[in-house]
């Protein structure tokens, strides 16, 4: 299964851009979906984690002046960073002899020294698209509940059996946490990192309570502040900042904490199966958390999104701010069939006055709730953002 809904903003970027970074976290589907854009232009891949292409590099500005009227792609670029400084006197030198844009498509799946290394050197001259894992969109309504369970990692949703998903996310995260951690530098202990991922998924879409972090993990705030820092850096954990306006109200300003996908949240809990799933205490902040990465996901680029909470208990699930427009769209957030509207859900959007306000509930069908309020179903709204 492969992201088709960015393939034209990649297709786009190249066109305009001379070099266009991949975001994603391993596994996501970065190279399947590099190579189908290489199907329809010249292109050469090297995969940065083979011995065989890196040293085809060993003086890469001849290699790749040599291949100067085709794309690049360069996969995993975090292994060798001082390659962009030879990606700016190419991209450079080629502007001169009419060869703007489209030369090089480089994917990561660590944003840390990628981010830092091309910021400083290709200032300019790339532009960055992040590929999550697949949402509600992509995987589509009659496949929703096993997006649920299993998580947007193609391999892990499309995998043959509950049981085969579960054991292809456990070795994902013993990966990441054995292998992939180690080489980006951090020396962090893998098993006071899986503890610290474990937390969060028990925690999902909670506030951030670092001191109280700090105290199971027997470190200091600075320390948990570092590992959460790493994980949000490799495109597994988001923090969802708090909505802050001109209002005469105590708002809380913790950011919400959510593991992004939530087959990986699953897999950490040990969650094999839906029945396992329902059963759990965790069951609607995992609903929560997926819908909250479809709907960013589905937001038009440059959308500010951020929840809404004040210290009495007025809250707001989800805000999207898109693009052009002064006030946001208000997002709550529910898993059963029959929605309703909560006190704390109007208060909040008589303090914020959003744009418009939705609810997003497990049914759908597409009905009034009030004069003011609308339920939609997940994919509904999700395709809504994207058609805008």
């Amino acid at each position: 299964m492969i992201h088709r809904r960015i393939l034209p903003t990649l297709t786009n970027a190249l066109a305009e851009s001379s070099a266009v970074a991949l975001l994603g976290p391993r596994q996501v589907g970065k190279t399947t979906l590099a190579l189908e854009v290489a199907r329809a232009r010249p292109a050469v891949y090297l995969d940065l984690e083979s011995e065989a292409d890196r040293a085809k590099l060993s003086e890469p500005e001849l290699y790749l002046s040599q291949h100067e009227d085709k794309l690049v792609i360069l996969d995993e670029i975090q292994r060798t960073p001082q390659l962009f400084l030879c990606l700016r006197g190419l991209i450079d030198a080629g502007r001169w002899r009419g060869k703007g844009t489209g030369r090089f498509l480089v994917l990561g799946s660590a944003s840390i020294d990628l981010l830092k290394q091309s910021s400083e050197s290709l200032a300019g001259r790339i532009r960055y698209l992040e590929l999550a894992p697949l949402d509600a969109v992509e995987a589509g309504g009659e496949r929703l509940d096993t997006l649920w369970l299993r998580g947007g990692f193609p391999e892990s949703l499309l995998a043959t059996s509950d049981p085969a998903s579960l054991r292809w996310r456990t070795d994902f995260i013993r990966t990441y946490l054995e292998r992939d951690i180690p080489q980006l530098g951090p020396r962090i202990p893998a098993e006071t990192l899986r503890r610290l991922w474990t937390m969060l998924a028990h925690q999902q879409g909670g506030l951030l309570n670092a001191a109280a972090l700090a105290r199971a993990l027997a470190v200091d705030g600075k320390t948990v502040a570092s590992y959460l820092d790493l994980l949000v850096d490799l495109l597994l954990v988001r923090r969802l900042a708090p909505w802050h306006s001109n209002v005469r109200k105590r708002l809380v300003k913790s950011p919400k904490v959510y593991v992004r996908d939530s087959g990986l949240v699953h897999a950490l809990l040990g969650l094999g199966d839906i029945e396992a799933l329902l059963a759990h205490p965790v069951a609607g902040a995992s609903w929560e958390g997926l819908a909250v990465e479809s709907l960013i996901s589905s937001a038009p680029s440059g959308t500010e999104p951020h929840f809404f909470r004040t210290a009495a208990g007025a809250e707001i699930d989800l805000l999207l701010k898109l693009p052009g427009q002064r006030k946001p769209w208000a997002i709550e957030i529910k898993r059963g069939l029959t929605p309703k509207i909560e006190r704390g859900f109007r208060l909040a959007c008589d303090t914020v006055r959003p744009e418009r306000r939705v609810m997003v509930y497990g049914g759908v069908e597409r009905f009034p709730l009030a004069e003011d309020v609308e339920a939609v179903s997940l994919v509904s709204l999700c395709e809504e953002l994207s058609a805008r």
